[in-house]
């Protein structure tokens, strides 16, 4: 049973709860966008799944054992997990970075890895830096440093690939790159979970999504079935167009409810006006 699972998960910061009785399950061959308002509680729940943070209530089990039960480095070799913003503060090159995926897979004091380069030759082609691999990574845009660390994820061959933010610092033509890449690797047998903000990529590219509110599961299912104007309003406070191409939907968050067009053509949040 190849199922990353956690059951009835909740945590608290400073006495305020961000995950409430949250139950979420994981399996191979499917890519599920992670999705909800800032604060919603997404980034502490792949934290719980990785194994970085413990909840205060509820289990995770990783093929029907607990999580904390098996060893890290078997762990290591089954989940990796690709944080948001993750800063690069060492100067070596990004094949020195992308290889350190490898890890969990060294043996002995020479530290042998059969596989290692070519996992690492395969993980730089999937994510278009092969130019890059004698770069220093210190050197590196944010987007290409985001493609570097997801290069370092996919090297590992996970089972379960959670990625926080994903395409966050790409331009359009790389955002498609890294979806295109993770839906690929979800077709192929990876169990891929990443917290998304564009829902329309959402809606485009994972097999399903998992929408939270104030901490809670608000929806679950297919894009369609999570991706409706009542469940937006509910858990973004806003209005969105929604329209279809070549049988995907997509959506166009338009408006904060209680603000019309009116008021943003004739107030401060006009930015043709040229104003401050």
């Amino acid at each position: 049973m190849n199922t990353l699972e956690a059951t009835g998960i909740s945590v608290a910061y400073n006495g305020k709860r961000v995950l409430d009785d949250v139950s979420f399950a994981a399996a191979s061959g499917e890519l599920v966008g992670l999705i909800g308002a800032n604060g919603a509680g997404k980034t502490t729940l792949v934290r719980v799944l990785a194994g970085l943070k413990a909840p205060d209530a509820g289990t995770v089990t990783l093929g029907g054992l607990p999580l904390g039960d098996i060893e890290t480095r078997a762990r290591a070799r089954r989940i990796a997990y690709l944080p948001t913003g993750a800063p690069c503060h060492w100067p070596v090159s990004v094949a020195r970075v992308v290889a350190l995926g490898r890890l969990p897979y060294a043996t002995g004091i020479h530290h042998r890895d059969d596989g290692g380069a070519r996992a690492v030759r395969e993980a730089l082609a999937a994510t278009d830096i092969e130019n890059l691999a004698g770069r220093d990574v210190t050197s590196l845009s944010s987007g290409e440093r985001v493609r570097a660390l997801l290069a370092r994820a996919i090297a590992g061959e996970p089972d379960f690939l959670l990625a926080d933010e994903p395409t966050a610092s790409l331009d359009p033509y790389h955002q498609l790159h890294v979806m295109e890449l993770l839906r690929r690797r979800a077709d192929n047998g990876t169990s891929v979970v990443a917290v998304m903000h564009d829902l329309s990529l959402a809606a485009r590219f994972c097999h399903r999504v998992v929408l939270i509110q104030n901490g809670r599961l608000l929806a679950d299912g297919k894009p369609s079935a999570v991706l409706t104007p009542d469940h937006i309003r509910a858990a973004y406070g806003v209005d969105a167009r929604f329209g279809e191409f070549d049988g995907d939907l997509y959506l166009v968050p338009w408006e904060r409810i209680g603000k019309t067009k009116k008021d943003f053509d004739s107030g401060s949040g006009n930015i043709l006006q040229g104003g401050p």
